[in-house]
């Protein structure tokens, strides 16, 4: 270990390199419940290219494993330490490094956080779609890594479609160049694609080339409340099936629609079974608005209310804000789950979850990105309760096969790391995972990045 520290001390400012242990040990873990976490023997904090170069050739001249991190709000484990690692986070290397409004691109380092960015970029008229629910935290190196999604993904789709290219550091510190900065460009094998979703397991990005567009309206949007979510997924059903695209189409469940009353007092009826928000982001939004609402009528909502002005829109979609913080007051500890299914098969993926949250005795609340089929199950349960933690990782797992079983992922937009990982093979089958390792050792052929993640 003196020898690595000596060689990484050669090649950075003091403040870069951390060795405490205490202050080392609040960077050994993202976000996730359940995954295992080492401990670190150093953790680097570049601010620059050449920073993260020189880490990596000594990391590959000593074989020891590095990590790349970003915020660590990710859901997976998969900016988890492992021990004896180099953790390399990447939060200060954040310049917004150019934003070109003619050719519509953005150029940005990895630690600019997605909130930063979305709000610079719209001082110029221009807009970053991409809004993961820690958008305000968040880093565009870990949404990158992790092919991050949102809200917005109905409409705008997910952090993969507006990455145009990306520096990366290899594993032996050499700078590989991928993709563009034209609008379009189809020139050799999609590395830029490759490199999205990998979660530093394959190169670290150090500087990204994102796709703008032009700021759309401020969106207005129609709340629905169901009997059943059976009836409020039909409505997602009809709404797609008629061409509509809406910038948000988002679903609650009874379990977290109650949650938000008792946190928020938001005053939804106690007989509200599933609450469907959708909003439309076009210059005249109404006749969509009024559409949508039939729809939802037609599907057997009890009640439809439009709002009339960007503001009551706000109000309406606290709601939906709320599902997560709300649910975490339920227990002392939950596990989001990321299963996306067929928009045809969400009635059966939100029935099933019941089943099984019923099945084990738990509390499992879902919302949904509906438009897309992206659902998040977040089992609550208490981890100081031994038989009740173990219902609870029972159930998750249970919950992923319910979505292959409906011709689903397992993630939609969390990513594997460590807390899917068993579940990743199932999903690829032999032959795909034979060849994904294939990939992963051409890139990192001493298979010191991230290890022990995706599979």
């Amino acid at each position: 270990m003196d020898d690595l520290l000596a060689r990484l001390r050669s090649g950075l400012p003091s403040e870069a390199l951390l060795t405490d242990p205490d202050v080392m040990a609040s960077y050994a873990n993202d976000m996730a419940s359940f995954c295992a976490a080492g401990a670190p023997v150093a953790v680097v904090l570049p601010r620059t290219v050449e920073h993260v170069q020189h880490v990596m050739r000594t990391a590959t001249a000593l074989r020891v494993p590095v990590v790349p991190q970003g915020a660590r709000t990710g859901l997976s484990g998969a900016a988890n330490a492992s021990d004896g690692c180099v953790v390399l986070s990447l939060t200060k290397m954040d310049r917004i490094l150019e934003i070109n409004p003619v050719d519509r691109i953005a150029v940005v380092e990895p630690g600019v956080v997605n909130a930063t960015l979305s709000r610079a970029v719209g001082e110029l008229g221009l807009y970053y779609p991409p809004d993961p629910s820690s958008w305000e935290m968040c880093t565009i190196g870990g949404n990158i890594g992790t092919a991050s999604g949102g809200l917005c993904c109905v409409k705008y789709g997910v952090t993969a479609e507006y990455v145009l290219g990306l520096d990366v550091v290899l594993a032996d510190g050499r700078l590989l160049t991928t993709g563009r900065r034209t609008a379009k460009g189809v020139a050799g094998y999609d590395l830029t694609r490759l490199f999205v979703g990998s979660e530093g397991s394959l190169g670290i990005v150090v500087k990204a080339v994102l796709a703008l567009r032009p700021k759309p309206p401020r969106s207005l949007v129609v709340a629905a409340e169901f009997g059943s979510a059976a009836d409020a997924c039909d409505a997602v059903c009809r709404i797609m099936e008629r061409g509509h695209t809406p910038s948000l189409l988002e679903l609650m469940d009874r379990t977290t629609v109650r949650a938000v009353n008792a946190m928020a007092n938001m005053g939804l009826p106690d007989t509200t079974e599933a609450l469907l928000l959708a909003a439309f982001d076009t210059p005249d939004p109404a006749p969509d608005l009024a559409a949508v609402g039939d729809l939802c009528a037609a599907a057997g909502a009890t009640e439809v209310v439009p709002a009339e002005d960007p503001a009551e829109s706000e109000l309406l979609l606290e709601a939906r804000r709320l599902a997560l913080p709300a649910l975490e007051t339920v227990r002392s500890a939950t596990m989001i789950d990321d299963v996306c299914v067929p928009r045809t098969r969400l009635g059966a993926m939100l029935d099933g979850t019941a089943a099984i949250a019923d099945k084990h005795g738990l509390t499992i609340g879902v919302c949904a990105h509906a438009g897309d089929g992206n659902t998040h199950p977040v089992v609550c349960f208490d981890p100081a309760d031994p038989d009740e933690s173990r219902r609870a990782r029972t159930s998750f797992d249970e919950i992923m096969a319910l979505g292959l079983e409906l011709g689903g992922t397992i993630t939609g937009e969390h990513g594997v790391g460590v807390l899917k990982k068993e579940w990743l093979s199932r999903e690829l089958g032999p032959v795909g995972l034979e060849l994904q390792r294939g990939i992963k050792r051409t890139f990192d052929p001493l298979g010191l990045l991230n290890p022990g993640k995706l599979f």
